[in-house]
């Protein structure tokens, strides 16, 4: 009898999945993840079951809200109005990433004043809660897909991986082909999602969501070539992940066309050459020269 060929869970998505756990996020299963995100469970099909499911773990995203902003106290509906209102569009995928830096505002009653509305504690990451899901599946109302590999911090998709066969021809290609599909078809997961990869064990591709240009899609430097393991620890590791959400990836405007960035050399530590640029950025996104070697760097 042949053998048969390794499916994307079997040779790449579960080993994902493992090494995720080692270095600190939870696994939640798929039907977990759905419950939690309020799919109904009597409906006929996938699409009625997830026609009005959150794309958030509401109640976990709900009580990190309460926990990190004690003046926050609107209800969990009208914080989930609040953060469903940016469009799924780059421009939305901005106003989102704001929020995940802590920028975006909340008015409190009582102190009749706005207050900076915290969704990530950067300053003490393991008061996070940390979880990796699979199978994310999410229906717009015309279009459904599912996404392999998602990570989310406190309730929040923020990472997306794509896996392939390594038996296929240009695996990788096909993953991102597929992300770009995703754009397309259910912009929805990349109001919030800002990063994603693709992976068939061997090479491990990296981006920003709403940036599919081949030549702003990096390759994540390992000193040990083709090791999977490393690769998904040292990219996937909760700190470097958070450094990203909160420091490397930048959004600036040219022809009245607003373009995302990731800053893949300050991001990886094996090309890291370790400027501090962020103090500067915001004041420089808007300049010409700075657009012009953003095109030539990447």
């Amino acid at each position: 009898m042949p053998m048969s060929k390794p499916t994307e869970h079997k040779s790449v998505q579960a080993r994902i999945l493992k090494y995720a756990q080692e270095i600190g996020w939870t696994f939640v299963s798929q039907s977990e993840a759905e419950q939690r995100r309020g799919f109904d469970p009597s409906g006929a099909s996938p699409r009625d079951k997830a026609k009005n499911a959150s794309r958030f773990f509401t109640d976990t995203l709900f009580e990190k809200v309460k926990d990190f902003n004690p003046k926050f106290k609107d209800s969990k509906e009208e914080l989930m109005r609040k953060l469903n209102l940016p469009l799924p569009t780059i421009a939305g995928n901005k106003d989102f990433l704001q929020h995940l830096q802590g920028e975006k505002t909340f008015f409190s009653k009582e102190e009749n004043r706005e207050f900076n509305l915290i969704l990530i504690n950067y300053e003490e990451p393991g008061k996070n809660v940390y979880e990796v899901t699979e199978e994310y599946y999410l229906f717009n109302g015309q279009n459904a897909n599912r996404e392999d590999v998602v990570f989310l911090i406190n309730g929040i998709p923020v990472l997306v991986i794509e896996c392939k066969n390594a038996t296929k021809d240009e695996a990788i290609a096909l993953g991102i082909d597929q992300i770009r599909r995703y754009h397309r078809e259910t912009p929805e997961f990349f109001c919030p999602e800002q990063i994603f990869t693709a992976t068939e064990s061997i090479g491990f591709s990296y981006g920003v969501t709403w940036n599919l240009i081949k030549r702003n899609i990096f390759n994540w430097k390992e000193e040990e070539i083709g090791n999977l393991e490393a690769k998904v620890k040292s990219f996937c590791g909760r700190q470097n992940i958070l450094d990203c959400l909160k420091k490397f990836i930048i959004f600036a405007e040219q022809n009245e066309e607003l373009n995302k960035y990731i800053l893949a050399q300050q991001m990886n530590p094996v090309i890291c050459i370790n400027i501090p640029l962020q103090k500067v950025l915001k004041t420089i996104q808007h300049c010409p020269c700075f657009m012009a070697w953003l095109q030539m760097s990447f």
